[in-house]
Formats: C-alpha cells, structure tokens, sequence
C-alpha cells in the first residue's frame, strides 16, 4: 500500500467561533494530503490534468473522534486503500501532536476526460496500491 503523511497547522480562518477546526476543512484537509501523496510518488495533478486524466471525488465519508483546535499541528495520514483502471481509494487519518486521532475519512476518486466521461486512468496510477 501506497501510504504518507503531511502535517498542517490549524489556522484561525479554519476555525468555528468555538475556536474547533471546522468540519469543512477537514475535506480540503483530505486533499491537501492526496495531492502531496501524488507528488511523493512522482506524479502531480497538473501533469495529469495536461494530459486529459481528471480525477472527480465520486465519494467521500469524514468520522469524527475528537476536535482539533486552532494553532494544533495535524498529522494526515493518507493510504491508498484499492485502485481500478477508473478508481482509487484513499483513507485518511489525522493526528493532533499528542498522537490522538481526530478523525477519519475515505475518499473514492473516478478519472474522466475532458468532458466528463470515465476514462482509465494512466497504468501508473491505477497500480498505485
């Protein structure tokens, strides 16, 4: 399995008025460590957006075990859970400084061309488990 991690300060802006990262962000979270994963195993979204291979969020579920606050520093741990020819899965699990899980999530992405439709994806990637 494909797996890594990057870590994010919580940043004012992404917090509620009870100061708790809101559950919004935690998404653009999610793909903040997809993106990096990529790059870490060679590849970017721009290059593969150059050459027609779009990858669409068909699914995604976010768990929620404990708040983080403004200013923690999160541990994002992603793994690539199963791919196909059109899909790839992701888990994601975050991680404030003292080691305690803040959440969970699973993501399904389908690639399409241009115009929307599924297409498969580059061999490279549909072999990234």
């Amino acid at each position: 399995m494909v797996t890594g991690e990057i870590q994010i300060r919580v940043r004012y802006a992404e917090t509620d008025r009870m100061g708790l990262l809101h559950h919004a962000n935690y998404l653009v979270y999610f793909e903040q460590a997809r993106i990096e994963l990529l790059r870490q195993t060679g590849g970017n979204y721009k290059e593969l957006e150059d050459q027609g291979f779009f990858l669409v969020l068909s699914k995604v579920e976010v768990k929620y075990k404990s708040p983080a606050y403004y200013d923690d520093v999160l541990t994002i741990r992603t793994t690539v859970t199963r791919s196909s020819p059109v899909r790839i899965e992701h888990k994601y699990e975050v991680f404030r400084a003292d080691g305690k899980l803040v959440a969970e999530g699973f993501t399904t992405l389908a690639c399409v061309d241009r115009a929307g439709k599924l297409q498969a994806m580059p061999d490279w990637l549909s072999r990234a488990e």
